[in-house]
């Protein structure tokens, strides 16, 4: 029995080069690298090929425009999944798809609209009239592809495969750190700014996907947090200037309130509120068992 269970396991000369070939791509790292690139180079070829045929504006061109991108990532990723991790894609399922997304968009609208109510009592935050549609598509474009692009990159790639080596709590805190830290280059942004970024977007997002595996709830959240931001209440999305959105507003106060020239979510009102959530949803996620050990620490 020993002998044959032997022979069973020994892979001919010929088929081992492809064995090792395949352990190294199926790497976390590896594979973190190549779909990190694959992901990003659609994203830029295609931004720049639909500035070529639809410029910049406020039309429903442009919003559909934002829509096939946010298509073309999500069928990337699926054929990433199939042909290179030969796995099935569990994080953009469409069964029960709707109900997630939805749930996300529902979550992120009244967590932006929830804090942004606690800064107009607090003083920071005062509506002055309305404007009307305003800068409609651009909104609903970028909302669109901020939060397909991000979330492919920061939760369902970089989340999950540092989770595969170093667990789920060094790869929340690492993913948390690298969103907030990629703000920075942004218009108004600040240290303390990145850091809010970090702990309220960072940790809410990552435990969206924590308590799914799928991708669904992350997006709906930072879609809807960003376009509410942006055209529901006209604050600046992450710095720059503010956009023409529903209402006409005006911050008033410190920054630590208002969250200065960045916007609102980096007020210390939105990082309370936005990683109250997340911390909550962190909580279920792991009464769940969603929690995953570091790889040294699996048993075999």
């Amino acid at each position: 029995m020993d002998d044959i269970t032997h022979q069973t396991d020994v892979v001919p000369a010929q088929k081992q080069p492809y064995g090792m070939l395949r352990r190294i791509v199926a790497f976390p790292l590896t594979l973190l690298v190549i779909e990190i690139f694959a992901i990003g180079a659609l994203a830029t070829g295609y931004t720049q090929a639909a500035h070529q045929v639809i410029a910049k504006s406020n039309g429903p061109a442009y919003f559909a425009g934002a829509v096939g991108l946010a298509v073309l990532l999500v069928l990337l990723w699926k054929a990433l999944q199939r042909w290179l991790e030969r796995r099935e894609d569990r994080e953009f399922a469409l069964p029960g798809a709707g109900s997630e997304l939805g749930l996300g968009l529902l979550t992120g609208f009244l967590l932006f609209s929830a804090m942004t109510g606690i800064v107009a009592l607090l003083g920071g935050f005062e509506v002055l009239g309305l404007r009307g549609q305003g800068a409609l598509w651009t909104m609903l474009a970028m909302a669109v592809t901020s939060g397909t692009f991000e979330e492919i990159l920061f939760r369902g790639v970089l989340l999950r495969h540092l989770e595969a080596l170093i667990g789920t709590w060094g790869a929340l805190a690492i993913t948390s750190l690298l969103f907030g830290a990629a703000h920075l280059s942004n218009p108004g942004a600040t240290l303390f700014a990145a850091f809010a970024i970090a702990m309220e977007a960072g940790v809410l997002l990552g435990a969206a996907y924590l308590l799914t595996r799928r991708l669904w709830l992350a997006v709906g959240i930072h879609a809807a947090w960003n376009f509410t931001q942006g055209w529901v209440f006209s604050v600046p999305v992450s710095g720059g200037e503010s956009p023409l959105g529903l209402l006409i507003t005006r911050r008033v106060g410190p920054e630590w309130l208002t969250g200065g020239d960045f916007g609102l979510e980096a007020s210390v009102v939105a990082m309370v509120v936005a990683t109250g959530a997340g911390l909550a949803m962190l909580v279920l996620a792991a009464h769940r068992g969603a929690i995953v050990a570091p790889l040294w620490r699996r048993q075999p």
